[in-house]
């Protein structure tokens, strides 16, 4: 069954990856609902968010796709149970009907809603929580002559998680290996330039 799913993936940050995942999806014909990519905790490791509606089977295969990128250092998938996120949402409206109605006001305040920016002619309110939340702030703001509106990427983080540090970690103590493995094509050629 299909539901949404928010993948998490690891990256170093190289020109063009973000357009290789995106072929991923795309070969694949799944639709991406939102993308956002920033730094991460660690220095040169990016964190690409990616939401998607598919069955877990298809996200599963599609998370090892992934992780067939050079770049990529691990990918993660997760519902939306185990993850806290959010979205940032601005919403335009004309200033003369804020300054004349209250009630927007209080619409508002209802919301969590504040303002970034007050000009004459509009004023610019700035709100975050999940995409439901959003919505129904513009839906109640469509009366008040709402000029324009615009909803950022998903923002996530991993409630089990203990952070990708801990697992980068973790493969730097597991890499290189214990053993010292001789190659022995190069012993033999060492042997060859040494005569």
């Amino acid at each position: 069954m299909k539901q949404e799913y928010t993948v998490t993936v690891y990256t170093e940050n190289q020109i063009g990856l973000l357009n290789r995942i995106a072929i991923i999806f795309s070969r694949r014909k799944i639709n991406i609902e939102s993308l956002n990519t920033s730094p991460s905790e660690i220095d040169s490791v990016h964190r690409f968010t990616i939401v998607i509606n598919e069955t877990e089977e298809v996200v599963r295969k599609l998370c090892r796709q992934i992780e067939k990128q050079v770049e990529v250092l691990k990918a993660y998938y997760n519902t939306n149970e185990e993850i806290v996120w959010q979205e940032l949402a601005l919403y335009k409206v004309p200033t003369d009907v804020i300054a004349e109605k209250v009630k927007v006001e209080r619409l508002l305040r209802q919301y969590g809603a504040r303002a970034v920016v007050i000009r004459h002619d509009y004023t610019v309110f700035e709100t975050s929580g999940h995409r439901e939340e959003i919505e129904a702030l513009i839906k109640a703001l469509e009366p008040y002559s709402l000029i324009e509106f615009v909803r950022s990427a998903r923002v996530a983080i991993i409630k089990a998680s203990h952070g990708f540090h801990s697992k980068l970690k973790e493969f730097e103590r597991g890499e290189p290996g214990e053993e010292v493995v001789e190659n022995e094509f190069l012993n033999q050629q060492e042997g060859v330039f040494s005569m």
